[in-house]
């Protein structure tokens, strides 16, 4: 078996704002495994200043997993613990190469275009005027649950938003979620949950950030707003580190981005301690390019959640893959008549 990896850079079609900046470009890399004259794919997907792994040595890393492939995908998860995003993409291209389409990852009703998924429609950060217009086309395109990113622009402009959306649309028939990314300060945090409850909001992802275990135990004890946790989640891999944080803080809700917390492997051990903790969750992707994409809304169709997903990031890039995926009426769907570009695979090897 042969392994080589491609770095690739995502151009977003506008400048796309969170807590943490405007992002304009976001790279990823492939990993190609060939066996037998067949091709598997994967994709790394990190995120610089999120990601765990946005480490100096991210890159010799890839090429030590490439030269070690045949240690099999079980063994090189174990190693790569501190790479969630390398651990993920080798799950993905070890799935690849051993199924008879190299993109048809998990068969299910969903590939077979008879089911659809669920999903919130992303609303990014900016001026008030560009969110409601963001607002008004998600609204068009008939989603149902609308997810904003809040914490950058004025809060009193965000509570005036959210109370607009309100005026013209109750609860039943839009669902809203707010991602906060970290931005409230512990201090001021209840205040502002307090404020933010009057918009009947299904959840606040992440108020403040990640680390302040104890804080974040108490608001999600005392919240008037369910809680999801995001980035509390990176950067733990070991099993009991994961029990202990979810027993401590009793989240409401926790969020799975496998390129984040260990691929699916990793995701499904989050999983197991929340059911177990009557916890609720969902999957939600990290950027990744249509390649990543494809992988976790094929698996996510599996785990039979009810609850939106976040998968409609496939539209965000200029130069993403044409692939069988498509977002409409709030689903993301896997249509047979969208097919993959000929020969992608080679095409990202050159």
């Amino acid at each position: 078996m042969k392994a080589t990896y491609k770095k690739y850079i995502l151009e977003f079609k506008r400048p796309s704002g969170t807590s943490r900046g405007v992002l304009t470009h976001k790279e990823t890399y492939f990993m190609i495994l060939e066996h037998d004259k067949k091709l598997g794919i994967g994709e790394c997907s990190i995120l610089r200043g999120l990601s765990v792994d946005d480490v100096p040595d991210y890159e010799e890393t890839l090429k030590w997993t490439c030269k070690n492939i045949s240690l099999g995908k079980d063994r090189l998860w174990e190693i790569l613990m501190p790479y969630p995003s390398i651990q993920f993409g080798v799950e993905q291209a070890f799935l690849s190469l051993n199924s008879k389409d190299p993109f048809l990852l998990y068969p299910s009703e969903f590939t077979q275009n008879k089911s659809s998924i669920a999903i919130n429609g992303l609303i990014w950060m900016g001026d008030e005027h560009f969110m409601h217009q963001q607002i008004q086309q998600k609204l068009r395109e008939g989603f149902k649950c609308l997810k904003l990113k809040i914490g950058a622009i004025d809060f009193e402009k965000e509570i005036s938003l959210l109370k607009s959306i309100r005026n013209k649309y109750n609860e039943k028939e839009i669902e809203l979620r707010v991602d906060a990314n970290g931005a409230f300060l512990p201090s001021e945090a209840m205040h502002k949950l307090e404020r933010l409850s009057s918009f009947g909001l299904h959840s606040i992802e992440q108020p403040i950030k990640a680390g302040q275990v104890n804080e974040m135990g108490e608001l999600c004890f005392n919240a008037p707003v369910p809680i999801a946790l995001d980035e509390e989640l990176i950067g733990i891999s070991d099993v009991t580190e994961k029990e202990i944080l979810l027993q401590i803080i009793r989240p409401q809700y926790i969020i799975l981005k496998p390129s984040l917390v260990g691929g699916v492997r990793g995701s499904m051990e989050w999983i197991g301690i929340a059911e177990k903790l009557n916890i609720k969750w969902w999957v939600t992707s990290a950027l990744e390019s249509n390649i990543g994409l494809n992988a976790i809304a094929q698996w996510t169709y599996t785990l039979n959640n009810p609850l939106p997903q976040g998968l409609g990031t496939g539209g965000l890039y200029t130069n993403n893959f044409e692939c069988p995926l498509r977002v409409k009426n709030g689903t993301i769907s896997y249509e047979h008549s969208g097919n993959w570009e000929n020969n992608l695979i080679e095409h990202i090897c050159i």
